[in-house]
């Protein structure tokens, strides 16, 4: 019960027994909306996304979180070569769908793992090392400035992925990961209850 995933919603079907008292058939029950649900559904996604940014934080500082972001790329369907530790070139990934990594479109990836917001700097520096008919992308665990993000705009080969919207992308391949990362972001698939949009009378 101390837990905090421990959530429970007990029903008492009030309404139900004093409508079957009264004789009033049971399509003429008036249902409302649980206000419980949606708290409840969020809290459960909130917990989520902290405990995953958390764990790719402490686990996978550094080096190790390109290696992680080449995985997810690799279960997207792209070709990855990850640089190697310490080496100084800004890049940290080269990304391609092509096995070999010769035909275009060739994506430059930077990530970042550390807590402090990615300001412009960061971002304009990547984009320094990326050709006309490549691709630039940053990865952080956090945020980035609004600096960034109006620098980033204006740039039709720049893209610029948040720790929120990195959750979002694992989320959609995590059945793909393979047995080291799901043991580092251990989930599991579980039913939460849906908000459902109150229809007209």
């Amino acid at each position: 019960m101390g837990s905090a995933m421990s959530l429970f919603l007990i029903r008492n079907y009030a309404d139900e027994i004093r409508a079957a008292i009264d004789g009033k058939p049971k399509g003429t029950i008036s249902v409302t909306q649980d206000e419980t649900v949606p708290a409840v559904a969020e809290d459960i996604e909130e917990t989520t996304r902290d405990f995953i940014l958390k764990k790719l934080s402490q686990d996978l500082k550094g080096h190790p979180f390109a290696d992680f972001v080449a995985h997810l790329l690799n279960t997207m369907g792209y070709q990855t070569r990850v640089s190697p530790e310490g080496a100084d070139g800004g890049i940290d990934i080269v990304a391609h769908r092509d096995e070999l990594g010769l035909e275009p479109p060739i994506i430059k990836v930077q990530v970042k793992s550390g807590d402090g917001n990615v300001g412009d700097p960061a971002v304009s520096s990547l984009y320094g090392k990326v050709s006309n008919n490549e691709y630039g992308l940053l990865v952080t665990l956090s945020t980035f400035t609004a600096q960034a993000k109006s620098f980033a705009r204006t740039k039709s080969n720049l893209r610029l992925i948040d720790g929120n919207e990195l959750i979002d992308l694992i989320f959609r391949h995590y059945d793909r990961f393979d047995s080291l990362y799901k043991s580092i972001i251990p989930l599991k698939r579980v039913y939460v209850p849906e908000v459902m949009e109150s229809s007209p009378p």
